[in-house]
């Protein structure tokens, strides 16, 4: 009958449209895991003094540093000093953590004069006096994802600078003073430091707070 044939057509219509809804609903669905799990920020051309590959991420959400270093005070110090850094938009990934860049995650190396001394997972490091010789020397504190590649802004690493003067070996003296790239948030101001210490006390309590070889270089 006609009425029977049109029924069909109708069901048959209903059918392809459902079929078509659930298609797209599928699709958008797939669009949206891709897009959670879209990699952060953009890779650079542009590597570190270890080849690590600049990871771009706009600058509202992006990490901060700030890097302060002081003589340490106690008769015992050796002529030692205290790094703490203060971190913003980030937090320090623990032992274990995938390999993955994840935003506002990951470590911090830090640098003496160029040269890696410890990476660290924690704000606070202890600086052997031994790996400062007389003279004025740069601290720098960057910070990395969990990939191992250098969180940026605007092409320049995510990090800051202290300036320190060590008297003689042995025997701290003189303020930390501070400096930043545009990606860090270090204010400049110095801090007053206490006295200089005598180097004449026992070798300088083990450092903490990161993982460098004899020769001050991290594992």
């Amino acid at each position: 009958m006609w009425w029977t044939r049109g029924l069909l057509a109708a069901l048959a219509v209903c059918a392809l449209l459902g079929v078509s809804a659930g298609c797209g609903t599928g699709d958008a669905h797939e669009r949206r895991d891709e897009i959670s799990a879209s990699p952060v920020g953009k890779v650079l051309d542009e590597t570190d003094e270890e080849g690590r590959h600049f990871r771009e991420v706009d600058k509202k959400r992006a990490p901060e540093v700030e890097v302060e270093v002081q003589p340490d005070a106690a008769p015992d110090s050796g002529g030692s000093w205290d790094v703490t850094l203060t971190v913003h938009n980030f937090r320090f990934s623990q032992p274990g953590t995938p390999s993955a860049a994840v935003a506002g995650r990951g470590t911090a190396h830090l640098y003496l004069d160029g040269r890696t001394i410890a990476r660290l997972r924690t704000a606070e490091y202890h600086l052997a006096g031994r790996l400062v010789p007389r003279g004025t020397h740069h601290v720098t504190a960057r910070l990395y994802a969990d990939d191992g590649t250098v969180w940026a802004v605007h092409g320049k690493p995510v990090e800051s600078t202290a300036d320190i003067t060590a008297s003689e070996t042995g025997s701290a003296s003189g303020s930390a003073s501070e400096t930043g790239s545009a990606s860090a948030s270090a204010s400049g101001s110095a801090s007053t430091p206490p006295p200089a210490v005598s180097g004449s006390g026992p070798p300088a309590r083990t450092d903490t707070g990161g993982s460098p070889d004899p020769g001050g270089k991290a594992s």
